[in-house]
């Protein structure tokens, strides 16, 4: 009886000490998680700003009220709208959109802005959502019917718009030409070729067209252009969450028919890519 005693109480111990030591070492060790959690998606700002030229119609511009309208203003209300954020228009130097948008004093540009690789080395563009052309307007009584005709005469061009750029991978034409007269806006350098002071002006086929329509009778657009470009939303490079979040309520909008709607409204056909 006291041999199986001490027997048994030996057996109990052995057991309470390997109970405390597996305790033990369970108290050291954190289990093993199988996958690390996700990074939460970054929080988009309350408001966005948008850099525009406020003197680019249809695009954006002021209407007899001194309002900001048209076709790039109302898609961006439309997609501030998805994303679930404020947004404000504010007019800059079209010249210096780059420095408005790397400094921070506006958080897009949204205002027919051509994709080019150069701009791509400091500015993040969405997909393209529409194509635009660079465009030659005369006026209607004019003997200018190609760009070939262009040699000798003075040519109006918006400075840092897309326009000059174009002109300038056209070396022969842009050559022939007697002076490139830059201007501050589209609408300045039209209004310069209706009195005489120009021969002709390359500008955004969007413009040149609304311009023409405005006024039939004065202007004529000739059938040659200076090529084919798109126009997307710039963006700071940065700036991923924003720029993948536009991206998908634009794609969104041409899918569901709402930029249709828009695109409708001011061209009277959908005209997104």
């Amino acid at each position: 009886m006291t041999s199986a005693l001490s027997t048994s109480r030996r057996l109990v111990l052995a057991l309470a000490a390997s109970t405390a030591l597996l305790a033990a070492c369970g108290k050291t060790e954190a289990p093993a998680t199988s996958q690390a959690a996700a990074p939460a998606a970054a929080a988009l700002p309350a408001k966005i700003v948008i850099g525009l030229d406020d003197n680019f119609p249809p695009m954006g511009f002021r209407d007899d009220k001194n309002e900001l309208v048209g076709f790039d203003v109302d898609l961006a209300r439309e997609a501030a709208k998805r994303l679930g954020v404020q947004v404000e228009f504010k007019p800059i130097d079209w010249n210096a959109k780059e420095a408005e948008l790397n400094g921070q004093r506006v958080d897009a540009l949204w205002n027919g802005l051509t994709i080019t690789e150069e701009r791509k080395k400091n500015i993040a563009f969405t997909a393209p959502y529409m194509q635009n052309h660079q465009i030659v307007v005369v006026r209607a009584d004019a003997a200018i019917k190609t760009k070939a005709e262009l040699a000798g005469k003075t040519v109006g061009v918006q400075d840092g718009s897309s326009a000059v750029d174009a002109i300038a991978k056209d070396e022969a034409t842009a050559k022939s030409f007697k002076e490139l007269k830059k201007y501050g806006d589209n609408v300045t350098a039209l209004m310069d070729l209706a009195t005489g002071r120009l021969d002709a002006v390359v500008l955004d086929e969007v413009v040149g067209r609304y311009y023409a329509a405005k006024k039939p009778g004065e202007y004529v657009v000739l059938d040659d252009n200076f090529g084919t470009e798109d126009y997307g939303v710039g963006l700071r490079q940065g700036d991923t969450e924003l720029h993948a979040r536009l991206d998908q309520a634009l794609a969104a909008m041409k899918q569901d028919g709402s930029g249709a709607q828009i695109s409708d409204k001011w061209f009277g056909k959908n005209i997104l890519k």
